[in-house]
C-alpha cells in the first residue's frame, strides 16, 4: 500500500465538505508532520506489516531547482528529512517526484533500512483513533494560500486539458490530487464563509478577481493555444467554486470539455466556452 498524502488531504476535504468545523489551513501548512497526516502514515505501515506486506511512503512533491543553488539545497534537505521520517517510522520503500532525487531517497533508506524491508516493525504500541485521523491542523488561511490554490488549479487543469497529467508548478510536481485540493479548498472556504488572516471574507467574487489576475498574467507569457486552455480551466474553476453542491472530481466536467473540443475540431467549428 502507498501513503498518498495529497490524495488523503483531498479525500478529507471531499468527505467532510459539509462540515463547517473541518476547514483546513493553507495547503503549504498541512505537512506530513501534522498529527492527522502522521497518524495516517503510521496506520498505513501498521496495516501493511500486520499482513506481512510492504508499506510504501508518499511522494515528496519537491523537485530539483537548477537555477538556484540555495533553493535547490533547501529542496534536497526537505526531501531528505521527509524520507528519514518515513524510513524511521517503518516504511519499506518510497517514491519521489523527479529522478534526480532518487539518489537522495536511496541513501536515506539504505542507511536507515539496510535490510530488504522492515515488515517485522509492527508498531504494536501505536493506535490510531478516528479523532487522530480527523484532527484539523492549526494554521491560517492567507491571501497567498488563496492565490496559490487558484494558480495551481488553473496551471494544472490547463496542462491536463492539453493531455499532460503531471506538471511542475512553483518548484513542486503537481498532479490531479493537488489540483483537487486547490479547488476543493476554494469551494469549502467560499461556502463556509472562511476568513483570511487579514480579516477579509473568502468569497466567490474575490476568487473571480484573482482568477482574472492569473489569466492576465498567463496571457503575457504563454502561447495563444495555451491561453485558450487557460480560459477553459478558468471557466471550470469558477463553476466548481460556485456550484452549490461539492462536485466529487474536477476531471469529470473537464473530460466532458475535452470531448466537446474534439467534436468541434472534427466538425470544423470553433470551440466556445459553454458549460459542459
Amino acid at each position: 500500500m502507498n501513503c498518498g498524502r495529497w490524495d488523503y488531504i483531498f479525500s478529507f476535504i471531499k468527505k467532510l465538505s459539509a462540515d463547517t468545523h473541518m476547514l483546513l489551513p493553507d495547503r503549504s501548512q498541512v505537512t506530513m508532520t501534522s498529527h492527522f497526516m502522521r497518524s495516517y502514515s503510521k496506520l498505513c505501515i501498521q496495516t501493511c506489516h500486520r499482513r506481512g506486506v510492504s508499506a510504501m511512503g508518499g511522494m515528496s512533491a519537491l523537485i530539483p531547482i537548477k537555477a538556484d543553488a540555495e533553493a535547490n539545497e533547501k529542496a534536497i534537505a526537505g526531501v531528505r528529512a521527509d524520507k528519514e521520517r518515513e524510513a524511521t517510522d517503518g516504511h519499506d520503500g518510497t517514491w519521489v517526484a523527479h529522478p534526480g532525487l532518487v539518489p537522495v531517497a536511496m541513501e536515506v533508506f539504505n542507511r536507515i533500512m539496510p535490510q530488504p524491508n522492515q515488515i517485522d516493525k509492527q508498531l504494536n504500541d501505536f493506535s490510531a483513533t478516528a479523532a487522530d485521523l480527523l484532527q484539523v491542523p492549526t494554521g491560517t488561511i492567507t491571501e497567498a494560500g488563496l492565490r496559490q490554490n487558484i494558480a495551481v488549479g488553473l496551471g494544472y487543469v490547463e496542462a491536463w486539458l492539453r493531455g499532460i497529467g503531471c506538471v511542475p508548478l512553483f518548484n513542486l510536481m503537481e498532479d490531479a490530487a493537488t489540483a483537487e485540493i486547490s479547488r476543493a479548498q476554494l469551494w469549502q472556504w467560499v461556502h463556509h464563509h472562511a476568513v483570511l488572516e487579514d480579516g477579509r471574507a473568502v468569497t466567490a467574487e474575490l476568487c473571480d478577481r484573482y482568477i482574472d489576475e492569473e489569466l492576465a498574467r498567463a496571457q503575457q507569457v504563454v502561447t495563444a493555444q495555451h491561453y485558450h486552455a487557460y480560459e477553459h480551466a478558468a471557466f471550470l474553476m469558477r463553476e466548481l467554486i460556485k456550484t452549490p453542491a461539492f462536485q466529487d472530481f474536477l476531471t469529470v466536467p473537464a473530460y466532458a470539455r475535452v470531448l466537446a473540443a474534439e467534436q468541434h475540431t472534427h466538425g470544423g467549428g470553433d470551440l466556445h466556452l459553454v458549460p459542459a
